[in-house]
């Protein structure tokens, strides 16, 4: 691959940035913060079970997660649905759904999680991903991966080996993209030059947060990741946030200029009524069956780890939608706050 920028050092639009280069970014700044750790809710609320109707005023939950002050909201990129894997994941196109959430939200960060780089071209990521930053004002917030649902990439007419290769690929040309001035683009994606992308980044930049190894080395990720998003080892004892720890804190030693880059984990939860209810793992370790206390002691356990989000996704819980948001929103988040003082950019659409 030979990628060529006449606009900016390789380092400034190729390499992952630091917290301080994000400093404008609204979503970017609401999620993240050294030692710190915030809350955000993967969405669908209920997983699609063969009828559409269960997404039925997800987007009313949305507002009230919002309204309550959760840090960002997550959706996730399946673009079809494979019976044999089982999940359909968000069911709708994750970049226009987030659009239609931005005109439903004013505060909470917009986040994928996560875009599959290595099945779409990247001007097209560039494109869609640019214009929900301004119609968001600026709180997009994406998680990138190379994909894992071999199904999908011959249906594109890409071959699935190739998907390392393609994914960083595309990271590179979505960095030129959306920064500002005109890229000089040539890799085996196409060649670019004599045109530019309309939007740019709202904030300078779209954070990319890359999630687990995308296939590329230790260092790769060290040095081209704005976050890193992770799966969160064992959940029910204190052994997982520990081997958590030592991941994150390799991660961070690979950094090249030492800079603080957040780190990102996930759990599904069927959070029960019992607020002292012992954590369990359910369904071979997939979901965590937990009352209050047990979920904030693995929050505050992850924080000690050097985890600074924590995205919950409740498709599995027993209780009503609105409950749980309520009782995450009253009782959880105050011990794990959303930062507040960096408000969407101002311009309205």
């Amino acid at each position: 691959m030979n990628i060529m920028d006449n606009t900016a050092p390789a380092g400034t639009l190729l390499g992952g940035a630091s917290f301080d280069a994000f400093a404008a970014h609204p979503g970017y700044r609401r999620m993240f913060a050294p030692n710190h750790l915030t809350i955000g809710i993967f969405l669908p609320l209920r997983f699609w079970q063969g009828d559409m109707r269960v997404l039925e005023g997800q987007a009313e939950h949305v507002a009230d997660i919002d309204r309550r002050g959760f840090a960002a909201v997550w959706v996730r990129d399946v673009p079809l649905y494979d019976p044999n894997f089982g999940d359909a994941g968000q069911v709708f196109d994750p970049f226009t759904y987030l659009a239609y959430l931005a005109a439903r939200t004013e505060r909470v960060a917009l986040a994928t999680g996560s875009a599959i780089f290595s099945l779409r071209h990247p001007i097209d990521l560039a494109k869609m991903s640019a214009t929900i930053d301004h119609l968001s004002g600026g709180r997009l917030v994406m998680g990138i991966a190379s994909g894992d649902r071999p199904v999908e990439f011959p249906a594109y007419g890409i071959d699935f080996d190739a998907r390392s290769a393609r994914f960083a690929e595309a990271v590179a040309w979505f960095r030129q993209l959306v920064a500002d001035g005109q890229p000089s683009i040539r890799g085996t994606l196409g060649t670019l030059h004599g045109a530019t992308l309309m939007p740019k980044a709202a904030a300078g930049r779209i954070p990319l947060i890359v999630t687990g190894s995308s296939r590329q080395s230790p260092e790769w990720v060290a040095e081209h990741a704005d976050g890193w998003l992770t799966y969160p080892q064992a959940t029910h004892t204190a052994d997982g946030p520990r081997r958590l720890a030592e991941n994150i804190r390799a991660w961070r030693n690979r950094i090249p200029d030492g800079g603080f880059r957040p780190h990102m984990t996930n759990e599904w939860l069927d959070l029960v009524g019992d607020t002292d209810f012992p954590p369990t793992p359910q369904h071979g370790g997939f979901v965590l069956r937990t009352g209050r206390k047990g979920l904030i002691a693995l929050l505050h356990a992850w924080r000690e780890a050097g985890v600074n989000h924590a995205a919950l996704g409740i498709q599995f819980s027993e209780r009503p939608v609105k409950e749980i948001i309520q009782e995450l929103a009253e009782e959880v988040l105050p011990h794990f706050p959303s930062f507040e003082g960096h408000q969407r950019l101002p311009a309205t659409w």
